[in-house]
C-alpha cells in the first residue's frame, strides 16, 4: 500500500524542457497545471497523502519528480540523473525524503540513475540501461538494494527512453507490457497486458492501491486493463507527453 506521494508543480519553463517528439508541439502550460491537478486529485482518490513542492523555474523537465529519487519501504536513493539539464533537481531531495526515510542513501559519479528506469515488484526491482541510467549507477542501486535485503536485475534498452516508458508493473503478477519487452526473458512468468503499438504511450500507467491510474484516449489499453478485473482513474497527460512524460513521471510514491 502506497500512503504518500510527492509531486512538483509545473515550471512555466517546460515549454523548454526535453523531448524526442517535438511533432507533438510545445506543452500548452496553463492546460499542464489543470491536467497536474486533477493528476493530485487522482493520487489522493487512491487513498494517498500528496505533498505538492512548488515550481522550480531553473530546471523545465523538473515536474517529473520520480527521476530524483528511487522510494522503497526500506529506504530511499537520490539518483544521478543522466540528462546534464535535470542534474541540479536533485537539490536538496535528500533533506526532502529525510523527513519520511531515516534511512537515505546516494547515486555517486560516475554512476547516472534515473528512477524511470527502476521498476518495483515487491522486494525486487528492475534496472534498465539506457541513455540515461549507466551500468555503474545501476550497480550502485543494485548493491544498495542488496544490503538492505532486496534484489536486483538490470535490463538492456534498445528503443525506449526508459524502462517504464515501456512496461509497468500493476502488482497481482500483472505487468503492463509492450515493444521490446514483450519477448524479453525477464518478464516470461508475469501475467502480460499487452498493449498494442499504436498505444504504446500507455504502456506506462500506475497502480496506486486499489486503482490503476491511466492516461486518457487509449480505449485498447484501458479495456484490458479493466478486463484483468482493475478499476481505473483516467488521467490526462496529453502536455506531459509532449516532454517524453508519462504518469508515473509525475510522481514519487512510497
Amino acid at each position: 500500500m502506497f500512503t504518500k506521494a510527492i509531486v512538483r508543480r509545473p515550471a512555466k519553463s517546460m515549454v523548454e524542457g526535453i523531448t524526442s517528439s517535438p511533432q507533438l508541439g510545445k506543452p500548452d502550460f496553463e492546460k499542464a497545471l489543470r491536467q497536474h491537478d486533477a493528476y493530485i486529485e487522482a493520487l489522493k482518490r487512491c487513498g494517498v497523502e500528496v505533498t505538492v513542492l512548488p515550481a522550480d523555474e531553473r530546471f523545465p523537465d523538473s515536474c517529473f519528480m520520480e527521476d530524483v529519487a528511487v522510494c522503497t519501504r526500506k529506504f530511499a536513493i537520490v539518483t544521478n540523473p543522466g540528462a546534464a539539464s535535470r542534474n541540479g533537481e536533485t537539490e536538496g531531495i535528500a533533506e526532502l525524503l529525510g523527513r519520511f526515510y531515516k534511512d537515505v542513501d546516494r547515486i555517486a559519479t560516475p554512476g547516472t540513475l534515473e528512477g524511470g528506469d527502476v521498476m518495483m515488484v515487491g522486494d525486487r526491482f528492475y534496472v534498465g540501461l539506457s541513455a540515461r541510467t549507466n551500468r555503474e549507477g545501476a550497480r550502485q542501486l543494485i548493491a544498495a538494494l542488496e544490503r538492505r535485503g532486496f534484489s536486483g536485475q538490470a535490463v538492456e534498452l534498445r528503443e525506449v527512453l526508459h524502462l517504464k516508458t515501456g512496461l509497468s508493473y500493476q502488482e497481482e503478477g500483472f505487468l503492463l507490457i509492450s515493444g521490446e519487452f514483450l519477448r524479453a526473458p525477464e518478464f516470461a512468468s508475469f501475467k502480460k497486458i499487452e498493449v498494442d503499438p499504436d498505444e504504446a504511450y500507455a504502456a506506462n500507467c500506475i497502480r496506486v492501491n486499489d486503482y490503476v491510474l491511466v492516461p486518457a484516449g487509449f480505449p485498447k489499453t484501458e479495456a484490458k486493463i479493466r478486463a484483468a478485473g482493475l478499476k481505473v482513474i483516467l488521467v490526462d497527460t496529453s502536455e506531459f507527453r509532449k516532454l517524453d512524460g508519462g504518469l508515473s513521471c509525475l510522481s514519487l510514491r512510497f
